[in-house]
């Protein structure tokens, strides 16, 4: 299979053109591709075994931690949507594409939204995972948001009617966002974000809105220094260590963990490089204490990852998330990343996304050749909990993320030409909703072909639930 060339989000105009004229040139797009082509699914001739795939997704990572990923893939078709971004990307590559780039997630699904407190303190509403972002045509990410609504609200038994309402309000909000943008100066989009108090609006009851406060008042409680630290460590004499709760959070063999035996030092110089001047005298203060491998997420199981304690003093300390970053999913179809460290890439990506982005975000690489980023540990963070939405607050959700994609996608992006494509009628909407409903029966097929495969032996699961 031939890759596709590099591309960039970012590009100088050959010259000025006013925002109308963009929106024009958006609109001319249509012609090419028109917006109702983006509507339905059906699986090319020859597509590739999903199993096939996902094992292949799976080369490179920690082998005994891969039974855990396929368990907690098998929970639910949800879930195996979750754990499985490469299926989709594949997919994805063979539908049109409008022409337009803009820096994507790559894994826009609902679960991977959410709040997190800003370095002001301050609680918003954004993207938060980017393990798999590159610059490539916007409308992969909003076909996997609408896609996992239909998959989720299956989950959850909602009606076909309400899941398909569900997944075409969020794509009307990603459409009607976009317009906005594109009406907006520069810096004005660059400036606009969604703080707790407009994100609570998007909920129509007053239920909800209580319900998510109390949950921020429960994150800022857990992201405390005194709550998190007695819960993640013991003392072994005079030393703090982080504790050992296998197979989620373990400390590997001296000889398993690569740049163990010179404290990490190489790897924490090239983590303090890439972090701003200002911020590295701030984490200066801080010297290593320990560092455990920990289990995280659904397709991110296997990958190495690790908890690191760092202490300014005895009661000073801070976690810092150490995740390795492999070659994004949307590479093939995409184009290759520019950057040479592929933690570099993720973190440039989530910064050039996110309205606000953790002041501990950095990369570096260890002497296992691997590429690596690095942020904080529960910082506020806020992740919805699937099971617990009903049909109002799963539209409010959907809506939100929808809306948190327009943004990200303004910021990269051409925000008049998207806006122009897109339009001012549901064309679009009914469209991508379609394809979502249909994705959602392939998602379904995927998912019994790889229970199948757990049956007949092919794969191997632990559950962890």
């Amino acid at each position: 299979m031939a890759r596709a060339k590099p591309v960039t989000a970012v590009a100088a105009a050959p010259k000025y053109r006013s925002a109308d004229e963009r929106r024009a040139l958006g609109k001319a797009l249509r012609t090419a591709v028109p917006r109702a082509s983006q509507a339905g699914w059906k699986p090319p001739e020859g597509r590739f075994d999903p199993v096939d795939l996902l094992v292949r997704s799976s080369e490179g990572r920690m082998p005994e931690l891969i039974p855990i990923r396929y368990g907690r893939m098998a929970q639910s078709p949800f879930a195996f949507f979750r754990g499985n971004a490469l299926l989709m990307a594949a997919d994805l590559a063979a539908t049109p594409r409008s022409g337009l780039v803009a820096q994507i997630c790559g894994d826009a699904h609902l679960s991977n939204f959410g709040g997190f407190a800003t370095p002001e303190r301050n609680v918003i509403f954004d993207i938060n995972d980017f393990d798999e972002t590159l610059p490539g045509p916007w409308e992969w990410d909003i076909k996997r948001l609408a896609a996992s609504i239909v998959i989720a609200a299956r989950h959850l038994r909602f009606s076909e009617s309400d899941a398909a309402r569900a997944a075409a309000n969020a794509v009307l909000s990603y459409r009607e966002r976009m317009a906005d943008y594109a009406g907006m100066r520069m810096l004005e989009v660059w400036y606009d974000r969604l703080d707790a108090a407009r994100a609570l609006k998007e909920f129509r009851s007053e239920e909800h809105r209580a319900a998510l406060e109390k949950r921020i008042e429960q994150a800022a409680h857990k992201s405390a220094p005194d709550y998190l630290f007695p819960k993640l460590v013991q003392h072994v004499g005079d030393l703090p260590k982080i504790k050992d709760e296998p197979p989620l959070i373990f400390h590997a063999p001296r000889d398993y963990v690569p740049g163990e035996r010179d404290g990490y030092r190489t790897a924490l110089q090239t983590y303090r490089g890439s972090l701003p001047e200002h911020v590295r005298a701030l984490f200066d203060r801080f010297h290593l204490q320990d560092l455990a491998l920990k289990v995280v997420g659904v397709g991110s199981v296997g990958t190495r990852c690790a908890v690191a304690l760092l202490m300014a003093a005895d009661n000073d300390p801070i976690f810092l998330q150490v995740k390795e970053a492999r070659p994004s999913v949307l590479a093939p179809y995409a184009g290759a990343s520019l950057h040479h460290n592929n933690g570099e890439r993720v973190v440039a990506g989530q910064r050039l996304m996110q309205a606000a982005s953790d002041m501990f975000l950095g990369w570096t690489r260890g002497d296992d050749g691997n590429d690596y980023y690095v942020r904080q540990l529960r910082d506020l963070k806020i992740s919805p909990v699937i099971e617990d939405l009903d049909v109002s607050s799963l539209r409010s959700h959907a809506r939100l993320c929808a809306w948190s994609l327009a943004r990200a996608h303004a910021r990269s992006g051409d925000a008049a030409m998207i806006a122009g494509y897109l339009g001012s009628t549901p064309v679009f909407d009914d469209a991508v909703c379609e394809f979502a409903v249909e994705y959602a029966d392939q998602n379904q097929k995927d998912y019994r072909a790889f229970l199948k495969a757990i049956r007949e032996g092919r794969i191997s699961i632990i559950s962890d639930a």
